[in-house]
């Protein structure tokens, strides 16, 4: 399917004025990487491609074009709102997806997650639908030369720490593996952010508690650009994020040859697959978000360590074979010809 391109009939709209060149993060990536082989086209398009996670502004008053069969709609549907993480109020944050989703000529679901909570929270589709995970560059995103290193084991706890559990699960757990494992060191990622603002001097401060703060970088922000080298640092991914739709910060450390230990929950246990880490069951509800238990998450960390020769061989195995940028740029042209051709026959 490589090389398959959408003809000249075919003028994308991601709904923005512009898709910046760089800086971007989630659901804005996705939109970057389809912009340079489907340009986006602020006038007169007939196709119109929404992630709904990184809605643009206005986009439902394009609901109109879209009934009116003038465009076709290809709705990118990530994770929902429910109450776990949410909180009140879930309902109105579902309530614009719902009606975009219900309006859509045809859904692509991020993950077999994705499409069973929109299929409970926003109601399911009843135009054609697909799971197509996210995707990686995997001859940039490759694993790093692993010389002789003398800096132990590093752990890389990646992303965005948006959820306090998140952060405090995680040092929890490597507090218990630096008991076993003197080398051993964690690097953090991203901004630290919860309970509605700038969360460092908490973080600071359980670091300071835990006895282990001298062991743990706080590395902030990173880009696009940076995220090879962040990955080349460490042995493993470390992802205690509960219900986790669909990360693309899995599919990237699996690319880079990085095993992942993970909670057992949500769209990650469809990515990592039997064979590049090992998930620590969790409660997957939807009334609260239950963290992975951290002496699990350490036992599940000394294991990978003790074979990760083989389980990283197995992670970029898997990432080059299911989640490649070609293959999944070739499909969406795929589905971009086959929408806009169904609008032609109904004209």
């Amino acid at each position: 399917m490589a090389g398959v391109a959408a003809g000249p009939t075919v003028r994308v709209s991601y709904g923005f004025g512009r898709i910046p060149r760089d800086g971007a993060h989630g659901g804005m990536v996705k939109l970057q990487r389809l912009h340079a082989r489907f340009p986006n086209q602020r006038w007169r398009f007939n196709v119109l491609y929404l992630v709904s996670s990184r809605l643009p502004p206005g986009a439902e008053a394009l609901l109109p074009l879209i009934r009116s069969g003038r465009v076709a709609l290809v709705w990118n549907q990530n994770g929902v709102a429910y109450p776990a993480w949410h909180g009140p109020g879930w309902e109105e944050t579902n309530a614009p997806m719902a009606r975009m989703l219900a309006a859509a000529t045809c859904v692509v679901y991020q993950s077999e997650f994705c499409r069973a909570t929109a299929d409970r929270f926003l109601g399911p589709a009843t135009v054609p639908s697909e799971i197509l995970y996210n995707a990686v560059d995997t001859t940039t995103f490759t694993p790093a030369a692993r010389k002789a290193r003398n800096d132990g084991l590093v752990i890389l706890v990646g992303g965005t720490q948006d959820l306090r559990y998140r952060f405090a699960t995680a040092l929890e757990a490597f507090t218990l593996i630096a008991r076993h494992r003197r080398d051993a060191r964690m690097i953090v990622t991203g901004r630290l952010w919860w309970g509605g603002g700038d969360a460092t001097a908490e973080a600071r401060r359980l670091l300071a508690a835990s006895g282990v703060g001298d062991r743990v970088r706080l590395l902030g922000p990173y880009t696009q650009a940076d995220a090879p080298a962040v990955y080349g640092r460490a042995d493993l991914l470390l992802h205690c994020k509960v219900n986790d739709p669909s990360p693309g910060l899995v599919i990237e450390a699996l690319a880079c040859g990085l095993p992942v230990v993970y909670s057992s929950t949500g769209g990650t246990p469809e990515l990592v697959g039997p064979d590049a880490g090992i998930g620590v069951p969790g409660e997957s509800g939807f009334e609260r978000d239950v963290p992975p238990d951290p002496h699990r998450l350490a036992d599940a960390i000394l294991q990978v360590a003790e074979r990760r020769g083989e389980l990283a061989e197995a992670a970029r195995q898997r990432a080059v074979e299911r989640f490649d940028l070609a293959p999944w740029l070739a499909r969406h042209g795929e589905i971009f010809e086959r929408v806009t051709a169904r609008a032609r026959a109904d004209a």
